[in-house]
């Protein structure tokens, strides 16, 4: 048996299964019921409920993919914390990572557009390249808060140039944040402090581009673009990857965005990585990391014995 765990922003989940076959058990709750942001603390907690998905059958690896672990470092102090505390083969990639693992493309991009957003790639299991992951305020760029931030800055500028009230964007930007007053739309933006909090209005943004905003329109194509430049700057790392999985809620909820990915991603490789858009588990992704630990752990892009273990 083994364990494959997606820790993401918002919801942890777990997936208990044989490598022999058959059904798999499942378990899925907020991370923040668990997670405090302490390795030792999140270890001990994550192993439990693992144990606990798997009613006392020995488990033979357990692989992670976590969000927040968004470099090589954070990987390996999450697995020292989990390793000290159990003998089971474990593995802790960044959740970006299970989609490339989930398709059988190990060692390729992952680029994740939810709440956040990142790229990331393992070229080698010694190495991990990072684009992206900042943050809201600073980037983010074409996520759920980034998207949002983006449009607020859209209509600021419309402003500026003499623009006023109609425009679809305009509009939906007003009513999601309640925006009380022309000059306090920055104000409504910054008051609502947390990513969640901000993405959750990024719906209206599509909507408004459905109803004919070129304001929206433009925000979703930068955005979708800003996703692809991501991807591009790990290939010219280093990154040798001739696939890109792009998922997470807003791009694979949203064609607009997927079609700028793609088309961006296209131009910025000159075509030498294939876009693919994940809309599956990425749990799964975590368990063939699970099952490389038994069969194969030197396979390229898997974390071998040297890194995590």
């Amino acid at each position: 048996m083994i364990v494959g765990i997606d820790i993401g922003g918002t919801k942890t989940h777990l997936r208990v299964k044989s490598t022999a076959g058959g059904a798999a058990r499942d378990m899925v709750l907020p991370t923040g019921d668990w997670r405090v942001r302490n390795w030792d603390r999140d270890a001990e907690r994550l192993l439990d409920l693992a144990a606990g998905l798997a009613e006392g059958t020995p488990l033979g690896a357990i692989g992670i993919g976590a969000h927040g672990c968004d470099d090589a470092a954070e990987c390996q102090a999450f697995h020292a914390a989990l390793s000290t505390r159990t003998n089971t083969p474990v593995a802790v990639v960044n959740d970006a990572e299970l989609m490339p693992l989930a398709l059988g493309l190990a060692g390729q991009i992952g680029v994740v557009a939810g709440t956040g957003s990142i790229a990331v790639c393992r070229p080698a299991p010694d190495r991990m390249l990072v684009a992206g992951g900042w943050g809201w305020i600073v980037g983010d760029e074409g996520s759920a808060a980034g998207l949002v931030r983006e449009a607020v800055r859209a209509v600021a500028h419309h402003f500026d140039a003499g623009g006023g009230r109609g425009e679809p964007l305009v509009e939906a930007i007003f009513d999601a944040l309640l925006v009380p007053s022309v000059p306090r739309l920055g104000s409504s933006l910054s008051e609502m402090r947390s990513a969640t909090a901000v993405g959750s209005h990024a719906a209206v943004i599509f909507q408004a581009a459905e109803a004919g905003s070129a304001l929206a329109a433009g925000v979703i194509r930068e955005g979708g673009r800003a996703l692809a430049h991501m991807a591009a700057l790990l290939d010219v790392r280093g990154a040798g990857a001739a696939h890109a999985v792009a998922g997470g809620s807003v791009i694979a909820g949203q064609p607009l965005l997927w079609k700028a990915f793609a088309e961006g991603l296209a131009e910025a490789s000159a075509g030498r990585i294939a876009p693919h858009l994940f809309t599956g588990q990425p749990v799964e992704g975590a368990c063939r990391l699970a099952s490389c630990l038994i069969e194969i752990p030197a396979a390229r892009g898997i974390p071998s014995a040297p890194v995590f273990l």
